[in-house]
């Protein structure tokens, strides 16, 4: 059983997708079941995204999702047209009648479970199903969308419910040490634990969604990641084992699109701070780092990062607040990257922390913030200052191929 996603650039025009197609034809030759899962073509997610903000100032999220579920179904029947002109006999399945079922919050929706009564049905007619990804139905009957890279879990979610693999076929052929686009010979890696892959997505490495990472990891579902319109190999995602590099780092992630939050004035911290944090997880916002530090005059002071696009919750949360707590002083800082390495090497070779923070030093790189992990090491740089970081990174740790021939 094979379960196989395909992101949106590699559907983004029919002739990509005759290709796929193709693709799919040839490996249903082979004898395996497959289930294929679908983004939306292209940008459409976004196109999608700005016309709702044109329409109205602030639409609702259940509105929001039910516009955006609307292009991972012209994806789906699309290619199923394909397939089946193709000679492939192929059915297209929407989240609800695939039997994925959600719970939470709409846009940040998680799936609670899948129905796999007609699924199963199909397979055992030997069609190829192409279900949406990106979305389920909830227990009212809506739909409701998983959020960024959410078709990422739906293909996970699926291969852990039926015992199979996932393959996601992206626009890069792997998984690199680093950004290709940043770190022009970043080296390509054969495999990455889950542990080392759930980490760097969530610290901003945009190939996989952390959720499917987590998912795999939990259901020990083996992962393969690679370009969908070429043949080179690509990455396997799994079990930690003597087969994985040790090395104390393996790759360097960068997140932008991030925004620090700083409170001043905050007269009783364990009170107000877990205030703070209780409602902000009620309202789903995925807070990063977070630091505190106490001034006699003043009283404490507490830091903390979270994604840009969950700011306008931040400031309702923190305008609610202000009736509670009116001492409140808060100021935002948007010139903020976060860049971060990542390594299981890090749990037995000691001496990263200290060779970045001489790195950075010597190299005049100033931080505002810095977290670690076990496994990681995040430091939160002002914009400016990330490209300089980066190349310096990769060059002290070994990112680079060219290393390669050193080892």
């Amino acid at each position: 059983m094979i379960i196989q996603k395909y992101g949106g650039t590699s559907l983004a025009t029919t002739e990509k997708m005759h290709a796929i197609a193709k693709r799919i034809k040839n490996r249903k030759k082979t004898g395996e079941k497959l289930i294929i899962v679908v983004s939306a073509m292209g940008k459409t997610t976004t196109d999608l995204l700005t016309l709702a903000n044109q329409a109205v100032k602030d639409p609702n999220g259940r509105d929001v999702d039910m516009l955006l579920a609307t292009g991972e179904q012209v994806s789906s029947a699309l290619l199923s047209m394909i397939l089946n002109a193709n000679g492939v006999k192929t059915v297209a399945l929407n989240a609800y009648q695939a039997g994925i079922k959600t719970e939470g919050l709409f846009n940040k929706n998680k799936i609670k479970d899948i129905n796999l009564t007609r699924i199963n049905k199909h397979l055992a007619n030997d069609e190829t199903i192409v279900i949406t990804g990106f979305q389920g139905v909830t227990a009212e009957g809506d739909v409701a969308t998983l959020g960024r890279g959410g078709s990422d879990t739906s293909a996970v979610a699926l291969a852990a419910k039926l015992s199979g693999l996932c393959e996601i076929y992206t626009d890069v052929d792997g998984i690199y040490s680093a950004d290709p686009r940043r770190i022009k010979d970043a080296r390509k890696l054969s495999a990455i634990s889950y542990e080392e892959m759930s980490e760097l997505a969530y610290l901003g490495a945009k190939v996989m969604e952390p959720r499917a990472v987590e998912i795999a990891q939990k259901f020990k579902v083996p992962v393969y990641v690679s370009d969908a319109h070429s043949e080179q190999k690509g990455t396997w995602i799994k079990e930690d084992d003597t087969m994985l590099e040790s090395r104390s780092i393996t790759g360097l992630s960068v997140m932008e699109d991030i925004v620090m939050i700083t409170i001043n004035n905050i007269e009783t911290p364990d009170k107000e701070i877990a205030d703070l944090f209780i409602r902000l997880a009620d309202e789903d916002v995925n807070i990063d780092m977070i630091s505190q530090s106490m001034n006699e005059v003043t009283g404490a002071n507490v830091s903390f990062t979270c994604r840009d696009d969950d700011l306008k919750t931040v400031r309702k949360v923190l305008e609610q607040m202000r009736h509670d707590y009116p001492l409140f002083k808060v100021s935002e800082d948007t010139d903020v990257t976060k860049v971060s390495v990542v390594g299981l090497g890090m749990r037995s070779q000691s001496g990263v922390a200290a060779k970045l923070f001489r790195l950075f030093a010597s190299h005049r790189i100033a931080f505002k913030q810095v977290t670690t992990s076990e496994i990681s090491i995040s430091y939160a740089l002002s914009s400016r200052s990330v490209d300089k970081a980066v190349q310096l990174i990769a060059e002290a740790f070994e990112l680079k191929e060219a290393a390669n021939a050193t080892l």
